[in-house]
Formats: structure tokens, C-alpha cells, sequence
């Protein structure tokens, strides 16, 4: 039964003994613990091998014993006690010393500082403690050897009879300020380190700044498993891979020597445009491509902002490819392709710009994957009598990216109300004459006709100014546009010229479009949401359309078809596109783009872009200032 310190500090102090050594004061006890040990001795059958040195009458090193008492070391202690005792005293040495600021070699150094009573004390109520405990194990099993009960046993026999023995409660209590422990040398081989792991200071290490990625794709990205074969596996590791090797595959020899980049290897896994290449950049094969169409009725003056044209707020994404047809557009081209490229900013690059006339055709694609684009062709289509004569016809730009052709056509139809067979020789002179693609290898000869331009193309978006209307007096329009609460638009849609031609077969066979859940774009008074309100009264109509189709059913799926509502500088409304293409693999017998862009261009609208940041933080700051100084006044 274990004492209380209560307990333990009632009883008088006893002298420590060592080794086991007999008290003189208590004979009964040395018989009896002679008497003990030669019982153990003599009903053991399975002694161990030295047990034989240990007679009647001399104590078994496996039996507890009480603490040893320093006046007898010399005469009862065995080699191996002592040896024990004596680093007993030097690893209490090391904790003890309050003046010790050296290595840990250090901590072998004698110390001869006089243990001071709370020691002694702590030294006793251990020795007392240890009689009583139940299992019978010693101070030296029951505590552990770095415990201060032990600080008051570290001295020579000499040191601690030459002690001075003075009352402990009238002595100041002098502790260590610093306790230095001994050092810990590992006991074994340490482990192997595995794999995967996810220690805290490599997490840290290796972080990568969430903005800077490109989302799930970049993750797949990185799980090449040419380059996860030696990898560790899990998350942290992938993102130090992030840091390290982006999406750059390793190169053998042996791949530089089989292989050219342009033309050479036409097998497809081992292609630059491959299905290997394709599922590192887009794991889920689709393209995102948006595409606006604007009649800007020839203004010169363009609007302040183009984000609500090209940005809208509403988008959770930016896509990969931008292409924006004009018809009647402003007198300055170029000026108009600056401001696209301001709005777009540095993540995309113009891969090519065409014009006929006053039709206008630009393609933007991030800058990334310029690499992956051929070289890109067009071709314009006049539909006036006089072929000088620019403001109506088409003008289509065709390149392939990856495996899959990609054909985008703007045009500009023959104007007029019940104008609607000008407008269909309109559309069959143009797939006829539209002379593409020109170099570029048809991916499947098999589907094209000579005959049109649209079936030579896996992909096709032909969207513009087609000039169709609704077959209903305006009133009639109007009162249906008012009570209309729901974005249904089929009871205006019923009266539509080019939605009843396409159902019969006449126009745009093969094309689609996504349901429309907009009102008509055409035509309004500028700066304003109000219907012509001229002499003409012209009837609202859906004259902004884009149409899609492709030589694989469900390649294209449409994500949003809207019109731009902000933007009122024309007498027509932008409409905008958002799709998803499926891309397929490629041949290196494509002739590549080599990556060219116009950097003038790209140059030219990154200044003004800095140029209006720098001009909005001026003005916010001035105004901040400004209210700062009214609210003091």
C-alpha cells in the first residue's frame, strides 16, 4: 500500500544504504532477507546460468533491495554495482549543473556542488516510498534516472559524510535554473522513409499558389505516369510537382531520334498533336469557345468598356477560344482590334484577323495553346452585283487545332422585309465560293462535298447579320413582347423567316441553333432599350443569329446563348455564344502555326491596359482623399 508525502514526510530520516547492504539496527531483517534469498535459491529448478555464484547467505542480483547505504560501498558492493552507481552519479552530474553551457561532452564533468536540502529530502521520500510499494521494485526500477529524487545520491562517499547536516527547512531552497539532459542516441536503424507522406514542413515547403493554377486540368496534367513512376504519390507531392515540372514531359534520345515535330511520324500516340498531348492539356477532350456577332452600324466612336461583350458577369469561366464577327464595323480596324486585346489582357493572343469590307473576323486563343493551332487560312465571298462593292457577303477563317477543323464564318445578308429569297441565293453563293481550306489536309475526305465549304470542316459556326425577320405586323410583335413574363420566346419565334426555312430544307441544312430565351435584337433607337420609334417603325426582329455544325453528332454542346443588353451604341444588340467542342487527335502532317501571333498587337494593348489601371487608382484615390477632406471640415 502506497504512502501519501504527508505520510512519507512524518517519518525521521533514514541513512540510504547501497548494494543491499544489512543495517546493523535491524537484525530480524537481515535474517529474514538471508532467509528469503535462500529459499528462492533452493526451490529454483531453472536457474540461469550465473546464478550458481550466488550461495546461501549472499544476495541475488534479481531480488529487491532497498536503497544502498553510502557508509558500507566499499565493503558489499559488487563490480557491476558500482559501475552502476557511478553513472547513476555522472548522468545526475549533467542535470545538476546550474553553470554548464557547453556541448553535451560536457555533461560528463564531475559536479561538486553540495546537494541542498530539497534534495536530501526528495532523496529520502523515494528511499521510504520504495519499502512500501506493492510490486517490490527498488527506487532504480520504480523512477526514472533524470528525476530530481536522485540529485542528492550523485556524490563520493567522502563528499557526503564531509556534508554538512543542518536543518533542511532553514536552508534556501537553491535549484538548477537550467536542467540539461544527457544525449538520446537511437537505439536501432531508423526507418525507411515511405513513400507517401504528408509531413507538415514539406506540405509548406512545397506550397503553390492556388490563383496561379489552372484548376482540375493542371492536376491531371501532372499525372503523367512517366513521371509519377519514381514519385511519391499523394497530394503534397503533386503539388511540388506543380512547381517543378509543370506539364513538360521528359525527353529520351531515342524519342528525338524517331520523331520530327512538323512533319515525319504519323502515328498518332506518339504525334505533337496525339492523343497523348491532347489528354495532358484537356483530359475531357472539349474546347470551350465563345463567339459574339455585333452589327456596329458603322460607328466611329467605340463603347468606353467591352467586358459586358466579351467578360460577362454571369460567366463562371473564361473560355479558350474567343472569335467576334462585326458587320457594318467601325471605320478603324485596327483601333478595334486594340480594344479586344485590352479587354482580353495577357492570357490571350489575336491568332488571326481577316476583313472584307466592312466585315471584320477575329480569333483570340489563350496563349498556351497557340502552340497546338496549324497554320490558319481565309477566304471572303462577295454576294453585291459589284464585287467592289463590300458590304454584304462573307468572309471565313479555317485552321485546325489538335485533329479537329474548325471553320468560323461571318456574313452579312441581303437587308429587307419580305427579302427572304435574296437572302437564301445570299447563303448557297457563299458555301460555293468560299474557297477553303486552301493547304490545310481535310481530316475526313470522305463527309466533304465540292460544293460546300461547310462539309469540309469537322466544326462549323457560321453566325452574323443574316437579315431575317418576323413575319408579323408590328403591333402584334410589340404586345407579344410585353406580356411576355417568361424567357419562352416560341410565340414570337413561330413567325420567324429563317426558323421556317430552316425547317424546310432551304437554308443552313445541316446547321442547329440553341433555343433562344432572348428578345429581339433589331432595331433600336441608340442609347436606348426603345424599338425603332422612326418614321419606318420597323418591326422587332431576331436579325443576330449563330448557328452551328459538325460532321459528328453531339461534338457541340451549347453552354449559353444570350444577347449583350449594356451595350447600346448600334441599332442592334451583340449576341453571344458559349460552346463546347470535342476535340479529336492529331497527325504531325499538319502544317503548324509555329506559334505566331501579332506581338505588336499584344504589346499595344497590355500598355493601355496598365495605362487604365493606373488611370482608375488615380481617380479612386482622389476621390477617397476628397471625401476624407469634406467629412473633416
Amino acid at each position: 500500500m502506497t504512502e501519501s508525502w504527508e505520510e512519507i514526510r512524518s517519518h525521521p530520516p533514514v541513512a540510504p544504504r547501497l548494494c543491499g547492504a544489512p543495517s546493523k539496527a535491524d537484525p530480524a531483517a537481515n535474517d529474514n532477507r538471508s532467509s528469503k534469498a535462500s529459499q528462492v535459491d533452493v526451490n529454483n529448478t531453472s536457474k540461469p546460468p550465473h546464478a550458481s555464484r550466488y550461495v546461501q547467505g549472499t544476495v541475488n542480483p534479481y531480488q529487491p533491495r532497498p536503497p544502498p547505504k553510502l557508509s558500507k560501498i566499499g565493503k558489499h558492493c559488487s563490480a557491476d554495482d558500482s559501475l552502476r552507481a557511478r553513472r547513476l552519479q555522472n548522468s545526475q552530474e549533467s542535470l545538476s549543473d546550474p553553470t554548464e553551457t557547453g556541448s553535451s561532452t560536457d555533461s560528463l564533468k564531475e559536479d561538486l556542488r553540495v546537494p541542498g536540502p530539497r534534495d536530501f529530502v526528495l532523496g529520502d521520500a523515494a528511499t521510504l516510498s520504495s519499502r512500501h510499494s506493492s510490486n517490490g521494485a527498488g527506487p532504480l526500477a520504480s523512477l526514472p534516472t533524470g528525476s530530481p529524487v536522485f540529485r542528492g545520491r550523485g556524490l563520493s562517499l567522502s563528499e557526503y559524510e564531509e556534508r554538512p547536516q543542518q536543518n533542511h527547512l532553514s536552508e534556501p531552497r537553491n535549484r538548477s535554473s537550467k536542467l540539461r539532459l544527457s544525449p538520446v542516441h537511437p537505439i536501432g536503424p531508423l526507418p525507411a522513409l515511405e513513400k507517401s507522406f504528408a509531413a507538415a514542413t514539406l506540405r509548406t515547403s512545397n506550397k503553390v499558389d492556388r490563383n496561379r493554377l489552372d484548376g482540375p486540368r493542371l492536376h491531371r496534367n501532372l499525372s503523367d505516369s512517366r513521371l509519377l513512376d519514381n514519385m511519391v504519390s499523394d497530394n503534397s507531392s503533386v503539388n511540388s510537382m506543380r512547381s517543378t515540372f509543370s506539364v513538360l514531359n521528359p525527353i529520351r534520345p531515342q524519342d528525338v531520334r524517331n520523331r520530327s515535330f512538323l512533319e515525319g511520324s504519323v502515328l498518332g500516340s506518339g504525334a505533337l498533336l496525339g492523343a497523348e498531348e491532347l489528354d495532358r492539356y484537356f483530359p475531357d477532350r472539349r474546347l470551350g469557345i465563345y463567339v459574339a456577332t455585333w452589327n456596329m452600324q458603322g460607328e466611329k466612336g467605340l463603347p468606353n468598356n467591352l467586358d459586358d461583350l466579351l467578360l460577362p458577369a454571369d460567366s463562371e469561366l473564361a473560355q479558350d477560344v474567343y472569335v467576334i464577327g462585326v458587320q457594318e464595323g467601325c471605320p478603324d480596324r485596327r483601333e478595334w482590334e486594340v480594344r479586344l486585346q485590352e479587354t482580353l489582357g495577357p492570357y490571350y493572343v489575336m491568332l488571326y484577323a481577316a476583313a472584307h469590307g466592312v466585315l471584320y473576323l477575329t480569333v483570340f486563343v489563350r496563349r498556351d495553346l497557340i502552340w497546338f493551332c496549324s497554320e490558319v487560312e481565309h477566304a471572303t465571298v462577295t454576294t453585291r452585283i459589284f464585287s467592289q462593292i463590300k458590304t454584304k457577303g462573307a468572309v471565313g477563317v479555317g485552321f485546325t487545332f489538335f485533329g479537329t477543323s474548325f471553320l468560323f464564318i461571318t456574313s452579312h445578308f441581303t437587308s429587307g422585309d419580305a427579302k427572304v429569297y435574296e437572302r437564301i441565293l445570299d447563303y448557297n453563293k457563299i458555301i460555293e465560293a468560299l474557297a477553303l481550306p486552301k493547304g490545310l489536309p481535310d481530316t475526313n475526305p470522305y463527309r466533304s462535298v465540292a460544293s460546300d465549304v461547310t462539309t469540309r470542316f469537322d466544326e462549323v459556326f457560321w453566325f452574323g447579320d443574316f437579315n431575317f425577320r418576323l413575319s408579323k405586323d408590328r403591333p402584334a410583335v410589340e404586345a407579344i413582347i410585353t406580356r411576355q413574363d417568361d424567357p419562352d420566346m416560341n410565340p414570337l419565334l413561330q413567325h420567324d423567316q429563317l426558323s421556317k426555312e430552316m425547317r424546310e430544307g432551304s437554308i443552313f441544312k445541316g446547321f442547329q441553333e440553341a433555343s433562344i430565351h432572348f428578345l429581339p435584337t433589331y432595331k433600336f433607337d441608340i442609347g436606348c432599350d426603345a424599338y425603332d420609334t422612326t418614321s419606318k417603325q420597323r418591326t422587332p426582329s431576331y436579325t443576330d443569329r449563330i448557328l452551328f455544325r459538325s460532321r459528328q453528332a453531339e461534338d457541340i454542346q451549347v453552354v449559353k446563348y444570350s444577347s449583350c443588353s449594356t451595350l447600346k451604341t448600334s441599332d442592334h444588340r451583340p449576341v453571344v455564344g458559349v460552346f463546347q467542342v470535342k476535340l479529336r487527335p492529331g497527325r504531325d502532317n499538319i502544317p503548324l502555326g509555329a506559334g505566331q501571333f501579332d506581338r505588336g498587337l499584344y504589346l499595344e494593348g497590355i500598355r493601355r491596359r496598365i495605362t487604365r489601371e493606373l488611370k482608375s487608382r488615380e481617380v479612386m484615390k482622389s476621390q477617397n482623399s476628397s471625401s476624407t477632406i469634406c467629412s473633416v471640415s
